[in-house]
C-alpha cells in the first residue's frame, strides 16, 4: 500500500488532496453525528460553495443523508469511513509513527489519531472513538472489564458499540469517585458501557481516597467486597493517564502529600498510583479498587490518553511496563518519545 502511495503522490498529487478533503468530509460528519452545513465548512476549513459542491458528489454516491437538523453518514459512508483508517494512516504518516511508539515502550498495539486533543475537541472525540474500538476487538464472552473515570473515558464510552448484545459480560468500575462531574465518574462510564452493549454492571460506592482506617473498615463490608472481588478479577483495564500534580489537586491531597509526590519527582498518574519519569512508583493512594497486582495479572491492560502536554505523563506510565495497548493523538506520541 505504501508503495503505492508513493507512486500516487508523485504522479497524481490532486487526486491524493481531494481524497484527503474528501475523507476529512467524511470523517468530521461521522464524529458529530449530524451537523449543519454552515459549522461543517467551519471545521474541515472550506468556503461554503466549495462545501456544497463537495457534498454533492458525495451524497449523489450515496454516502450522505440529509435530513432537518443537518447532515448524517448513510450506512455505506460510515462503512467506507472505517475502511479508509488504514489508508488514511499511511497518508499521514501515522502507521510509521504508531510503530516507533510501540516499539519504544514494547507494546502489543498503537492506535494514533492525528492532531492534538488539547487544541482541538474534534481530536478528544476521535481519541474517543479509537479507544472504543480497540476495547471492542478486545473482549470475549465472559469477560469481565474495569474501566477507570476521566474525560477520555467518557468520550469513549459515548462512542462504544458491540455489533451483538454482550449478556455475559460485566463492566465494573476499577475505582472509587472522585466526587467530581457525574459523568466522568467509574460507575457512570461502566454503566453506559453495560447499557449500550446489553452487558451487567457493579458500581463500587466508596470514594476514591480513603484513609488507611478507613480503607480498612469499609473493606470488611460483604456488599462492597463483592464488587471489589469482581473488580479485582477483571480480564481487561481501561484507563487514562494523567499528570501526576493537576490528578493530586483533583483529588483534594493534603498539602504535605502533595509536596511529597512533587519531590519525589512524580510526573504521571494511573489507576491512582503515581509514577516518575523512570516509570517507577513513587506513591500510592489507599483505595477499594484495582491494586497493581490486579493489573499486572490482567489478560489487557489499554491506555487512552492525548494531547501534547501529557506526552511526558505517557512516556512515564508506559516505562511502568504493564500496558499492552496505548490510544493517543499525534502529538502526545511525538512528545513521549521525546522522553524515551
Amino acid at each position: 500500500m505504501r508503495h503505492l502511495l508513493e507512486i500516487q503522490k508523485k504522479l497524481l498529487p490532486d487526486l491524493m488532496q481531494i481524497l484527503q478533503k474528501r475523507y476529512e468530509i467524511l470523517h468530521r460528519i461521522s464524529t458529530s453525528g449530524t451537523i449543519g452545513r454552515r459549522s461543517l465548512a467551519a471545521e474541515v476549513d472550506l468556503t461554503e460553495r466549495v462545501l456544497r459542491s463537495e457534498l454533492e458528489i458525495l451524497r449523489a454516491q450515496g454516502l450522505l443523508e440529509t435530513g432537518t437538523s443537518g447532515m448524517t453518514l448513510s450506512e455505506a459512508g460510515r462503512q467506507l469511513v472505517d475502511e479508509m483508517q488504514p489508508l488514511v494512516k499511511e497518508m499521514f504518516g501515522l502507521s510509521d509513527l504508531e510503530e516507533r511508539v510501540r516499539a519504544a515502550f514494547g507494546l502489543k498495539r498503537v492506535v494514533i489519531v492525528p492532531g492534538d486533543s488539547d487544541q482541538s475537541e474534534h481530536v478528544k472525540l476521535e481519541i474517543g472513538r479509537a479507544g472504543a474500538r480497540v476495547l471492542r476487538d478486545s473482549m470475549s464472552p465472559g469477560d469481565v472489564v474495569a474501566v477507570m473515570g476521566g474525560s477520555t473515558m467518557f468520550r469513549m464510552a459515548s462512542q462504544f458499540t458491540m455489533p451483538n448484545q454482550q449478556r455475559d459480560n460485566w463492566f465494573v468500575p476499577a475505582r472509587g469517585g472522585l466526587g467530581e462531574s457525574v459523568d466522568y465518574q467509574a460507575n457512570t462510564i461502566a454503566s453506559e458501557l453495560a447499557k449500550r452493549t446489553g452487558a451487567r454492571y457493579r458500581m463500587l460506592h466508596v470514594p476514591d481516597h480513603l484513609s488507611e482506617e478507613a480503607y480498612q473498615t469499609i473493606m470488611q463490608e460483604p456488599g462492597v467486597r463483592e464488587v471489589v472481588d469482581m473488580i479485582r478479577s477483571a480480564r481487561i483495564v481501561v484507563h487514562g493517564i494523567g499528570d501526576a500534580m493537576t490528578m493530586a489537586r483533583r483529588r483534594k491531597l493534603e498539602a504535605g502529600t502533595m509536596e511529597e509526590i512533587r519531590s519525589d519527582g512524580a510526573l504521571a498518574e494511573a489507576f491512582g498510583y503515581y509514577f516518575d519519569r523512570d516509570g517507577k512508583v513513587v506513591h500510592r493512594m489507599a483505595t477499594a479498587g484495582l491494586r497493581l497486582d490486579d493489573i499486572e495479572a490482567a489478560g489487557v491492560v489499554i491506555g487512552i490518553a492525548g494531547g501534547k502536554s501529557k506526552g511526558e505523563a505517557i512516556a512515564s506510565v508506559l516505562r511502568f511496563g504493564h500496558d499492552d495497548v496505548l490510544v493517543t493523538d499525534e502529538a502526545a506520541a511525538l512528545e513521549a518519545l521525546q522522553h524515551i
